[in-house]
């Protein structure tokens, strides 16, 4: 499965892509399923209603994450990329009033949201942590159609046989991308490395062919991909600017405080004093980190990189680069991302970028490392020395639980994107200062984090029960 740059980095509104994102998509294609004849259960009558019901981690940080909300939104017919605040709201405020769908080319349809949208707190379904069931009812209540869909990490949905269709061998699925036209169809960081080697290119020229395969315009159209790519830059960018100029309170419970904008205006102030510390430059990648995903934290627009949770990592080391680095270059930006997604697709194909399948390893641990070698191309380091720098930047957040405060994503994850930045620049530095040559293959430490979630208690897999979730201060 090609897992383009675009497929990656995706434009969505928060708090979270895995529990927000997904099932506002999931519900959205469930209607298109309908609306596409899909074959009804046999016996049933015509198509009156809905209910929705959410598993595991989307039952137990569904509130928190305003999954019940999302599902909604998506059985109103909207989507993540083009949703319209004001609308949403109008839209979600007569569904309660009405308790009736209206889906275009579709009947009206009866739907509760305080009883049809249920949270099971049993176990969870067995192909992902993140699971959901949509069905579809005749007048008698009997089932007219039922389809099981995961949210599997960073926005992306798939039923469950698309799930069961993934299990291929690396054989098949290289053959499949081969046989699609894709010149580099790597599927782990040595293959990477090798196909770059033979052809005598960077990670980011593969890429780049790559993904001008799949726009259809193989060795050329550079202008037409340069141009989507700079889009996602300036929405990634955008995002900090507005980040910093908010304040307040953040929505959810918690009570917590915008801090990015005032640590970036005392940064401001401090700038032409000569009396900044070295250190300081870390605050400036902490803090835009943080407004990125203080503005995730208040539902507004950003770009999943990978996921909503880890989104202000990239973006932060981003601006670091463009603002702060000798000799950045719009073209040393383009290399960044198209870097940055190619190993964030290594990444989730051999493990996880789901904070509730394998903890914010995951997550934050993932963009760390696609942030990591991303700079480190961007700032013209070899092949090796981008594969050193994302194993480097992986191999530190190995074993880092998912454990949000009330079920939402801010404590600890707002400050956790933060840290995540400096730890990416750190790699990329470290991975600069040697020739590529390491002890622990970039593959190896992947695995590591594949085992590792696999093995973590599920009370530390964004379900809210246990670690610093259990643990708040009493006021």
């Amino acid at each position: 499965m090609f897992l383009s740059l675009f497929d990656i980095f995706k434009v969505g509104i928060g708090p979270s892509s895995s529990h927000t994102m997904g099932p506002m998509s999931a519900a959205a294609r469930f209607l298109d399923a309908l609306r596409g004849g899909a074959e009804r259960i046999p016996g049933a009558g015509d198509l009156t209603s809905i209910k929705a019901s959410l598993h595991g981690s989307l039952a137990f940080t569904g509130k928190g994450h305003a999954t019940d909300r999302a599902v909604i939104l998506g059985l109103c017919g909207f989507d993540p990329a083009t949703l319209d605040p004001d609308m949403a709201e109008s839209a979600l405020a007569r569904v309660y009033a009405e308790k009736t769908l209206t889906p275009k080319g579709l009947p009206a349809l009866a739907f509760d949201p305080d009883s049809d949208v249920i949270f099971d707190y049993g176990p969870p379904l067995p192909g992902h942590a993140n699971g959901m069931i949509l069905r579809a009812f005749d007048p008698r209540g009997a089932p007219y159609l039922t389809q099981t869909y995961y949210s599997v990490g960073g926005g992306f949905v798939v039923t469950e046989a698309e799930l069961s269709a993934t299990a291929k061998g690396q054989d098949a699925l290289r053959a499949e991308k081969a046989a699609l036209g894709y010149p580099y169809p790597f599927g782990s960081a040595a293959e990477m490395l090798d196909m770059a080697r033979a052809a005598g290119i960077s990670i980011a020229q593969m890429k780049r062919a790559n993904e001008l395969a799949h726009m259809h315009h193989p060795g050329g159209a550079d202008g037409d991909l340069n141009a989507r790519i700079d889009a996602i830059l300036g929405i990634m960018d955008a995002v900090i600017t507005r980040g910093l100029a908010q304040d307040g309170i953040l929505p959810g419970g918690l009570n917590v405080r915008r801090r990015a904008g005032a640590i970036y205006a005392q940064l401001m102030a401090e700038a032409g004093l000569n009396r900044a510390h070295p250190h300081t430059v870390n605050d400036y990648l902490s803090v835009y980190a943080m407004a990125v995903n203080e503005e995730n934290a208040a539902g507004a627009r950003v770009v999943t990189a990978p996921t909503n949770g880890a989104a202000g990592v990239i973006p932060s080391v981003l601006r670091y680069y463009r603002t702060q680095c000798i000799g950045a270059t719009a073209t040393g930006a383009r290399d960044f991302l198209l870097t940055a997604a190619a190993l964030g697709g290594v990444i989730k194909h051999n493990a996880s970028i789901s904070g509730a399948e394998v903890g914010c390893q995951g997550e934050v641990g993932s963009a760390a490392a696609m942030a990591a070698g991303g700079l480190c191309a961007a700032l013209g380091g070899s092949n090796e020395q981008i594969e050193n720098a994302a194993e480097i930047a992986l191999e530190h957040h190995l074993g880092m639980t998912c454990d949000p405060a009330a079920g939402l994503v801010q404590v600890p994850c707002i400050e956790r994107n933060g840290l995540g930045a400096i730890k990416a620049v750190s790699a990329a530095s470290l991975a600069l200062r040697g020739d590529g040559q390491h002890f622990m293959p970039l593959d190896n430490c992947i695995e590591a984090m594949r085992q590792t979630g696999h093995d973590m208690s599920a009370k530390y897999k964004e379900t809210s029960q246990g670690g610093l979730a259990v643990n708040l201060p009493e006021c």
